[in-house]
């Protein structure tokens, strides 16, 4: 017989990124009581790797709980961002409705429509958080009505319709049901999720059903799955049954060994669990994302989200630079190989495969933030390795070739409009819509190829002088829409190996903008700037003057050198052509050519 276990609620919190959704989880644990009156507790607790604290951004979904009075609220912090949309999909099984968090001044985003359509086609029932509420320049009425023209555009059902919304500050953690005035604390947004948030329902008696939705890792207990329990009860030392629904020939017998729940930010171990807990398991060594732990008397998977393809693919390489190895700690295609496969583990979006040679892997990913967290990941771990440029990946539908396109929306001062529609036109992009938007801006909606935004980001940041956002989401395959012209600008190109001297790098900043300052190891055929026309040029930033007794080396002092610009991964992956390469190393990020030799280089433009 199928009960409601009232005790426990399981929600998650999704939003467009930086509306607030960490910030809101942090007051939700302090004013629960999780931590002591004299803890020391750092902002945006959730955000637990130093990548996700740097950035600002949630990479990974974090599982936490809150007790409020005797009810366990089970959340989970999802990512903001559309290329980590993979961990949003997965985790909205384990829940049994969602916290929308919608910030006050900028309404509902392009990422606020992604998740809230994932989380309607669940049928699960919303909270709207309206956030920010003490910005100066909030307008809480006009969001209400734009979230309610979402939900009607994405076909809510009636109780969806009824959504009852929220008004909070998390920074400031106040809440209230009323936008005019703020109550004291957020009790108010913990009640409407015990109101509205259903209590989640199974069988207790029933043969066990647990769905893994995610992995975690320990150095001491290996594996771990996390999931919520359907059906049944689970047990430390119970026999169970390991089946998955994608691959039905598919069952291990495996053995519980330790069991835990999430009290606050801690694992807790226990002994047992039952119906609705959101649980831990250690000591099963081959267990993956989409798995279902069930009993052995009766082992049936449970379904699992399809999780949306990749768009984007890079291939990674050995380094293989004059470099190489001076700086890495795992430089070997084994150490690369083993590093890329263990990361499919924890990453449902990702995609691994073996190449013609043993030293390259093409790695596919939902978009270039995506790869290049895992990029930056990896360095930060010691690995050196080279990346070639992101691909779109293509379809072939009945024998035409179809590709990934995006639905891109920019924010800009009303002078930088005709920039961005003439840049984004020459992309191939169709502006769909353009309207005033907050604040003296306009806002800009372009269907665009996927590969017309690789290396628009930054060129969008320069040509608006730092005044535009720019968000986009994936939006389906369209019929391929043709060339688009390459980047505008060459490479410079380090004529011979040695240290970049100021005399050399003077002669060079003519030729364009350079990425090195003086005292710079370089090697012959390393991208060292960029070209004001182009085509690419070779020269010599390690040429020093000829000295003589009427030409003294003090004269040096007088050579001023232009700023170079400090490029990060990011845009070097946007910067370099199809015949170039990032060198990526714990220590530095190198931009070179694929083929290193001058002669080289020469013949093999002539072959093309």
């Amino acid at each position: 017989m199928r009960i409601k276990n009232e005790n426990i609620r399981n929600v998650a919190i999704i939003a467009h990124v930086d509306h607030g959704k960490t910030t809101l989880v942090d007051e939700l644990l302090k004013q629960s009581g999780t931590f002591r009156s004299n803890q020391f507790v750092q902002e945006r607790v959730m955000d637990s790797g130093d990548i996700e604290r740097e950035r600002g951004i949630t990479i990974l979904s974090k599982n936490t709980s809150v007790n409020y009075g005797d009810i366990k609220i089970n959340i989970i912090d999802t990512p903001g961002h559309a290329d980590f949309g993979g961990e949003v999909e997965r985790v909205l099984k384990m829940v049994n409705g969602v916290v929308l968090v919608v910030d006050a001044f900028e309404g509902p985003m392009p990422q606020t429509k992604f998740v809230l359509r994932k989380a309607l086609e669940l049928e699960l029932p919303v909270v709207v958080c309206v956030n920010k509420v003490d910005r100066p320049e909030a307008r809480c009425t006009d969001v209400v009505d734009e979230v309610l023209e979402l939900f009607m555009e994405l076909d809510a059902n009636d109780d969806q319709l009824d959504s009852p919304f929220v008004f909070a500050s998390a920074r400031q953690g106040t809440a209230s049901l009323s936008p005019e005035k703020q109550d004291e604390n957020m009790k108010c947004m913990f009640e409407a999720i015990i109101d509205h948030i259903p209590a989640p329902e199974g069988d207790p008696e029933a043969p066990l059903q647990m769905l893994i939705t995610t992995i975690d890792y320990s150095e001491y207990v290996g594996r771990i799955g996390i999931g919520k329990i359907e059906n049944g009860t689970i047990k430390v030392n119970d026999d169970c049954t390991l089946v998955n629904a994608h691959n039905p020939e598919f069952s291990d017998r495996v053995k519980i060994s330790k069991l835990y729940i999430y009290e606050g930010l801690q694992r807790v171990e226990v002994k047992e669990a039952s119906i609705g807990s959101i649980v831990a398991v250690s000591g099963i060594a081959g267990i993956r994302i989409g798995d279902t732990i069930c009993s052995q008397q009766n082992p049936e998977a449970l379904p699992f989200v399809k999780i949306s393809e990749p768009t984007l693919s890079m291939f990674f390489s050995v380094n293989d630079s004059p470099f190489a190895g001076t700086e890495g700690k795992f430089v070997t295609s084994r150490h690369l190989r083993e590093r890329l496969y263990k990361e499919l583990n924890t990453d449902v979006s990702l995609r691994v495969e073996d190449t013609d040679t043993p030293e390259t892997f093409k790695v596919s990913g939902r978009g270039e933030l995506h790869l290049s967290i895992l990029i930056e990941t990896m360095r930060r771990e010691g690995y050196e390795f080279q990346v070639a440029k992101p691909e779109v990946l293509f379809k072939d539908v009945e024998g035409k070739k179809y590709e990934p396109m995006e639905t891109v929306t920019i924010d800009v001062p009303e002078e930088f409009v005709g920039s961005v529609i003439e840049k984004l036109g020459s992309r191939k992009g169709e502006m769909t819509d353009m309207h005033p938007s907050n604040g003296g801006y306009t806002r800009l909606q372009f269907s665009i190829p996927a590969r017309g935004l690789i290396g628009y980001r930054n060129e969008m940041l320069t040509d608006t002088k730092g005044n535009g956002i720019l968000n986009s989401l994936f939006d389906g395959y369209e019929p391929y829409k043709g060339e688009i012209p390459r980047r505008a600008q060459g490479s410079l190109i380090a004529f011979e190996s040695g240290d970049a001297v100021a005399y050399g790098l003077f002669n060079a900043q003519e030729r364009g903008d350079l990425f090195i300052p003086a005292g710079t190891k370089v090697y012959a055929g390393m991208v060292v700037g960029r070209n004001a026309r182009n085509d690419d040029m070779e020269v010599n930033v390690c040429k020093k003057k000829q000295l003589s007794n009427m030409r003294s080396s003090g004269a040096d002092d007088s050579l001023k050198l232009t700023t170079h610009i400090n490029m990060s991964l990011e845009q070097c992956l946007e910067f370099i052509a199809d015949d170039e390469l990032v060198e990526v190393t714990p220590q530095s990020l190198r931009m070179r050519k694929r083929v290193l030799d001058s002669q080289g280089r020469k013949k093999a433009r002539n072959r093309g």
